[in-house]
């Protein structure tokens, strides 16, 4: 007989084997056979009942240690960046247990709410006790859920404000946290989703009146989790901060920097100044400078104010308010080049040919003062010849200069051929109560196009200098779109009667080709969104992939550090490269631009997101008192529950239901993207000129319902809905079926894919008439 291990030393095996932790397994490591089992049995249920062992299925484990392989629900990140992990099979007496997660390229993106299986590793010390390896994504948790919460008699519900979300979450009698009948809440999963009745919420936040105008834009930074409060040492630190003086420092103070912003802007975060090229050598060049407000400065690795920075990743804009990346101190203070104020920058000096071609580029970490603030609308009012009382003194000295080296990157842009889009920028203004006054589409000036000129060429000789001095640092990258979109903007160019050249490496010039066809034609606005949702998403990488886009070999984003993190880390970088300080790219950001081109990549389409259903709440909201009146419009896009117009007045896309279009069954062509009448055999597809009633906006939800009543020249079917019948005369035909019981055969428009490709075009355009 094997002699019984003690207590002691069975929880000592436990811990220092914790993979093997069965009583297989114990049995095993100790030698117990037969009989002894039974004592073995009896002494781990002793263990079970003293606490100092759980059991999981068929083995035993320290309830005060998590299981080596766990499941894990991912945080938000921190403001390091840091990914962190609840663990949900912790049980023990003691403090929850700390788990940093670290991922490889090949996991899966994670985001708060998600839930991992994960191998864990204890660890000693780092501020946390356990790391863990992804194995495999197991599932999804509402990170959170915004809606208006009813009150029932003994507990309430939330009715949520996504488009697409139908179902309704109950809340406890103690899981209120106080809200009242119809008030805006946010709240999180409670407990585990069941497979019967409605999932279970628990209300963490109350935002208020949903009816209040402001409440539109909380809606959207509340529902996508954006930071819009800075912690108090964030706040503190950057009300120590002081303004930089000229040591160390080029003095640009007498070099007339203006900037040229939007009449609403709080911050000026780029100024520019040009002047002919005296050098023999490059007769008609100019000499561009493009100063940019030194954020690096105030803002170091590693300090309360980076880390803030970084977990934002940028400024979200909504009609009504900014959610700034930094605390007002430094983004509408310290940092803004205020005019006639000293103000820290780095300012890149570049020398251009007459032909606008970059010959050369330096950097300065400099003090300017700048002479003038102006607007897009008074410099473009001064070149015209109607310049006004501030613009008066600079016309010839600095604007028409401006103007002239603008000249010289035009025709370089137009030999460079970037991809040219015609898409209008919408504005919705605001009234002093917050309620829509107008949405209105910008003008495009030259003031507008010669500061993204200049923009551009100062992001280009950023990248192109930190790749000489071989430094790292954050690209902008734009890689060109994959076939299947090409394929899908190669048919909607044909259905226009247009064409997108095929079977050669594509560049931006053909599909400039294509837009410039399009321009003036029924079908622009069309091909322009059509090219743009072929376009891949812009992302942040340390690899350089080009930027498709712009035609660009080399390009980083340098002239935003206020609203941006990633042209922070391009300045650090600058400041490394030319050996300005020490508050330059640390060796621990090196190590983790993937991770933080990542993040700041995600946090970008988050602020997109969150823009863009705030601007649908507000259209909503705008065309809400107008229901029942009748809009122009175009058809954007096609789905089996639908069609969506976008309005000519306003820009905003509605949704006609299958319901609301015709009364007749309507077959749905995924691979064409049309939608075919049964009876009338009309065509409905993208592009087609619509005229619809408004018969819903819910400003909650930014959902607006329309109803068809024209569609170009096409046969709309108004009398009652029928059932498509097919068979002989007098035969009867089952419904929905046709002969011998078939479902209906389905007429689909003939695609470019197939051999004869005149064939299909001249089938498409007969198909639309």
């Amino acid at each position: 007989m094997s002699q019984l291990p003690t207590k002691a030393q069975i929880l000592d095996w436990i811990s220092e084997n914790p993979t093997l932790t069965a009583k297989r397994d114990i049995a095993k490591a100790f030698d117990i056979k037969g009989a002894d089992r039974i004592d073995l049995k009896r002494i781990l249920k002793e263990l079970e009942a003293e606490g100092h062992l759980e059991k999981r299925k068929k083995t035993y484990r320290d309830p005060d240690r998590l299981p080596p392989v766990s499941v894990l629900q991912v945080r938000a990140p921190s403001r390091d960046g840091d990914l962190y992990a609840q663990p949900l099979e912790w049980h023990g007496a003691g403090v929850e247990p700390v788990v940093l997660v670290i991922t490889r390229a090949s996991d899966p993106a994670l985001g708060e709410g998600d839930r991992i299986l994960a191998r864990l590793t204890a660890v000693h010390g780092d501020g946390h006790n356990y790391e863990a390896r992804v194995i495999r994504r197991i599932g999804s948790s509402p990170r959170k859920v915004v809606g208006i919460f009813r009150k029932d008699s003994e507990s309430g519900r939330i009715l949520p404000i996504d488009k697409g979300a139908a179902t309704e979450w109950t809340v406890a009698p103690d899981a209120t946290g106080g809200a009242k009948e119809g008030e805006l809440v946010e709240a999180e999963q409670a407990g585990p989703k069941g497979r019967l009745g409605l999932p279970r919420a628990r209300i963490t936040a109350r935002i208020g009146d949903p009816t209040e105008p402001k409440a539109v834009s909380l809606i959207a930074i509340h529902q996508h989790g954006i930071p819009d409060d800075f912690p108090e040492e964030v706040l503190a630190e950057a009300d120590r901060m002081k303004p930089a003086g000229l040591s160390g420092r080029e003095d640009l103070r007498d070099l007339p920097l203006v900037t040229i912003d939007p009449e609403d802007a709080r911050d000026h975060d780029d100024a520019v100044f040009a002047e002919p090229d005296t050098d023999p050598k490059n007769e008609g060049g100019h000499v561009i400078w493009v100063a940019i407000a030194d954020v690096a400065h105030y803002v170091t690795p590693g300090s309360e104010l980076d880390r803030e920075a970084r977990r934002r990743g940028n400024s979200s804009y909504f009609p009504d308010r900014v959610v700034p990346m930094l605390p007002d101190r430094l983004s509408g203070d310290l940092c803004s080049l205020h005019e006639g104020v000293p103000r820290a920058c780095i300012a890149a000096r570049i020398v251009i040919d007459a032909s606008g071609e970059k010959k050369s580029a330096r950097f300065v970490r400099g003090l300017m003062r700048s002479p003038a603030s102006l607007t897009y609308q008074q410099a473009q009012a001064a070149k015209d010849g109607n310049p006004d009382e501030k613009t008066a003194p600079f016309v010839e000295t600095v604007i028409e200069p401006l103007y002239a080296a603008y000249a010289a990157l035009k025709s370089a842009r137009e030999r460079r051929q970037p991809l040219d889009l015609d898409l209008p920028e919408r504005r919705i203004r605001l009234g002093e109560d917050g309620v829509v006054e107008s949405v209105n589409f910008t003008e495009r000036l030259d003031a507008h196009r010669l500061i993204e000129e200049f923009m551009i060429l100062a992001n280009v000789a950023t990248a192109e200098k930190l790749i000489e001095k071989k430094t790292p640092l954050l690209f902008r990258v734009h890689e060109e779109p994959p076939q299947d979109k090409l394929e899908s903007l190669r048919d909607t160019a044909d259905a226009a009667g247009l064409t997108l050249a095929k079977g050669q490496v594509l560049e931006t010039a053909h599909l400039n080709r294509l837009l410039h066809e399009a321009a003036g034609r029924d079908e622009s606005e069309l091909i322009n969104l059509a090219t743009l949702r072929a376009m891949t998403q812009a992302y942040y990488s340390p690899k350089n992939f080009g930027h498709f886009g712009l035609a660009l070999r080399n390009y980083a984003h340098f002239t935003s550090p206020i609203r941006r993190y990633a042209d922070l880390v391009v300045h650090r970088a600058l400041v490394t490269a030319h050996g300005w300080g020490e508050d330059g790219l640390s060796e621990q950001e090196i190590e983790k631009l993937d991770a933080t081109a990542t993040h700041i990549s995600e946090t970008e389409r988050r602020s997109m997101t969150a823009e863009r259903d705030t601007t649908d709440r507000y259209l909503a909201s705008y065309l809400s008192e107008r229901i029942g009146a009748e809009f122009t419009g175009r058809i954007s896009g096609v789905a089996k529950f639908g069609v969506f117009v976008k309005l000519d007045e306003t820009g905003a896309d509605g949704l006609v239901p299958i319901r609301n279009l015709g009364n007749e069954f309507f077959h749905f062509d995924r691979d064409a993207g049309t939608l075919m009448g049964a009876n009338t055999g009309t065509i409905v597809m993208p592009g087609m000129r619509a005229t619809v009633k408004l018969v819903e906006a819910a400003p909650v939800t930014g959902g607006i319902g329309l109803e068809l009543l024209t569609l170009e020249e096409a046969d709309i079917d108004r009398g009652p809905r029928r059932t498509q019948r097919r068979g002989k005369p007098g035969q009867h035909v089952p419904k929905g079926k046709g002969p011998k019981g078939k479902a209906p055969e389905r007429r689909k428009l003939v695609r470019t894919k197939r051999k004869d490709a005149k064939t299909a075009t001249k089938r498409k355009r007969s198909a639309r008439t």
